[in-house]
Order: structure tokens, then C-alpha cells, then sequence
């Protein structure tokens, strides 16, 4: 029984992603909190960027200290919490959206029905 000849990756990305994440379920599961704490990141950075704010002036529109916005736009900052989400959005006349999305290369879990009182 012949292998199948390896596709050769020129992308390291790539190459880094077959290597340590590709078939480990808990490696896939850490990837995937560290994208959505980065993008949690991303966006209080963003928004404070494109209103032409310091992280102290940002702080001081939210009510809290510089520092704990330099925490907040910090991708690896895993303390996000609703609350404080809701406070900045509240300071740019905003609310915030959560939704649930497909994880990347995730099988569907299997869909539970509720059980009815016999």
C-alpha cells in the first residue's frame, strides 16, 4: 500500500499549524481562545483609536483606570468581563453584541432535544 505523497507547505503558518495544532482537539480549543481574546482586544483598541483617545482619557470616559485599559487591550488578557464591556459601550453610546459562532474546523456537536415531563 503506497502513501500519499505530502503535500509540501511554503507557508509557515501553515506549516506551524499542521505541526501543533492539526488533530489535537485541545490545542485547537486553546487557538481558539487566544483568536477570540485578541479580537476582544482588538476592538476596545480600535474604538479608543478611532475616537482620538489616550488609554487615560479612554479610562476616564469608562470610569476606570489607564491601566486596566492597557490590561483590556491586551491580547493576552483573559479577564474580559461583560460588565466592563458594557461600560465602554455605554461611553461611545453603544451596545455590545454577543453571538455564537462556529469555531474553525470544528465538527457540529450533536443537536439535544429537551425531554418532555411524562
Amino acid at each position: 500500500m503506497k502513501k500519499k505523497p505530502h503535500q509540501r507547505a511554503s507557508d509557515a503558518v501553515e506549516i506551524l499549524h499542521r505541526r501543533l495544532v492539526a488533530g489535537k482537539p485541545e490545542r485547537m480549543a486553546e487557538l481558539e481562545q487566544i483568536r477570540a481574546d485578541d479580537a476582544v482586544a482588538r476592538k476596545i483598541h480600535d474604538l479608543r483609536v478611532q475616537a482620538g483617545l489616550s488609554q487615560r482619557a479612554f479610562a476616564k470616559l469608562v470610569g476606570t483606570t489607564a491601566s486596566v485599559i492597557c490590561r483590556l487591550e491586551d491580547a493576552d488578557y483573559e479577564g474580559h468581563s461583560l460588565a466592563m464591556l458594557n461600560r465602554i459601550a455605554a461611553a461611545f453610546h453603544r451596545r455590545v453584541e454577543i453571538r455564537f459562532v462556529p469555531l474553525r474546523n470544528a465538527k457540529p456537536a450533536g443537536v439535544r432535544t429537551s425531554r418532555s415531563a411524562a
